[in-house]
């Protein structure tokens, strides 16, 4: 009965109502969440093995999931039907979820890790690119702003949903009501996205020679992804370190207070939701530019932020604004370029966006080890300058965009 009138609400009937891009937001966060709820609980999970340092390294198997899913698995958005591709990952998820609930040893918990990671990884962003694909240009802009915020309230509910239901019931009954919540989802896409035929008729290794040649081809895809990779290395260097310095003088924050002060990040959400309408009025360069310049001055607010709660503050809405917001007009351009096969551009965008984040965790953690909180937001600037850069660097005579 559920299933049933979440298709019927949603429209399966080959257009996109708002409630069905809504559908498909609420898939991907509860989809994205999945990856996350692990963080706050390693501590708690470390006890249930008696190789408990080996859980530490759950966050890094979920990575790892991820980070492979996206040369690999993505790229099949496009040559395969996308209805049955994202409900059988969809299932393959909820057996993960499962697999880690029950696991009865560390490594086996760490190979489950992965599989959630590669599966969850693979379905959001076929998701993104289906509803991309299925809007019309005027509104791309605000349904894929729509789709980035489900994602994004899905990782920072994650971590309190996960911290409340695990003190209650323990941490393996959280992530069996996330594979019988996983498994709605399935049948809820199954019946509310519509059949389609594969976009490409072309194998898989084909399509991946496609991707390469799609990377190599396309400059203003390149420059995207290397913005991309620029804004969310920063991210990755202001929240691998922040935790460590708010645990310190002049701040002590215990756990709580910690978690509390991650929900600042919501404004990101807002950000991605008032860049859409910028997208669709095809004012996108001038937009990402002012962005990046406001995200290398947010790393002076959250310099000063080391003394200074307020400054702190102020200069992660800065940052968390820039990323967001620049990540959304990114993905309205490369979007744009191709009418169909947008898989392969995501497989290349989250491809460069991913590692740059990697790339941005590993800096972050030095910088803090060998400087401290001035040597982290040094190294986060210089993150953003390095996206300013590849944005300024298009040519008078190449090809410009919005």
């Amino acid at each position: 009965m559920i299933i049933e009138a979440l298709g019927r609400w949603a429209g399966g009937t080959g257009r996109t109502p708002r409630r069905m891009v809504w559908l498909l937001a609420v898939a991907y966060g509860l989809t994205i969440a999945n990856l996350y709820y692990c963080q706050p609980l390693l501590p708690q999970m470390a006890d249930s093995y008696a190789s408990s340092s080996l859980v530490g390294y759950l966050t890094t198997a979920g990575q790892l999931g991820y980070a492979l899913a996206l040369p690999l698995v993505v790229p099949l958005g496009d040559i395969v039907r996308r209805r049955p591709l994202v409900c059988v990952l969809l299932l393959v998820d909820a057996a993960a979820l499962v697999a880690t609930a029950t696991a009865p040893t560390a490594g086996a918990l760490l190979a489950a890790g992965a599989v959630i990671g590669l599966a969850s990884a693979s379905v959001v962003n076929i998701l993104v690119p289906y509803a991309a694909t299925t809007a019309a240009d005027h509104e791309r802009g605000r349904v894929v702003a729509t789709m980035l915020s489900g994602g994004l309230v899905g990782i920072l509910l994650s971590r309190t949903v996960a911290g409340l239901t695990a003190e209650l019931f323990g941490w393996r009954v959280l992530y069996l009501a996330s594979a019988a919540v996983t498994l709605l989802l399935a049948a809820a896409l199954a019946r509310a996205m519509a059949p389609s035929a594969a976009e490409v008729p072309i194998g898989y290794a084909a399509q991946l020679r496609a991707t390469v040649r799609l990377a190599a081809s396309e400059p203003v895809l390149r420059r995207r992804s290397l913005i991309g990779a620029g804004v969310f290395g920063s991210f990755g260097v202001f929240w691998t370190t922040v935790a460590f310095m708010l645990a310190e003088p002049p701040y002590r924050y215990g756990e709580a207070e910690i978690g509390l002060f991650t929900l600042v990040g919501a404004a990101g959400a807002l950000a991605a939701k008032v860049a859409g309408r910028v997208a669709d009025r095809g004012r996108q360069r001038p937009w990402t530019g002012a962005l990046l310049l406001l995200g290398v001055a947010s790393f002076g607010a959250v310099a000063l932020g080391g003394r200074s709660l307020p400054w702190l503050i102020a200069g992660l809405l800065a940052m968390d604004v820039a990323v967001h917001a620049t990540h959304l007009l990114n993905m309205s351009v490369v979007y744009g370029l191709v009418d169909g096969a947008r898989s392969r551009i995501a497989s290349v965008y989250m491809t460069f966006y991913t590692l740059g984040g990697v790339a941005g965790t590993a800096a972050g953690a030095a910088a803090y080890r060998f400087g401290g909180w001035t040597a982290v937001s040094a190294t986060g600037a210089a993150f953003m300058a390095a996206a300013l850069a590849a944005w300024a660097r298009e040519g008078r005579g190449g090809p410009t965009e919005g």
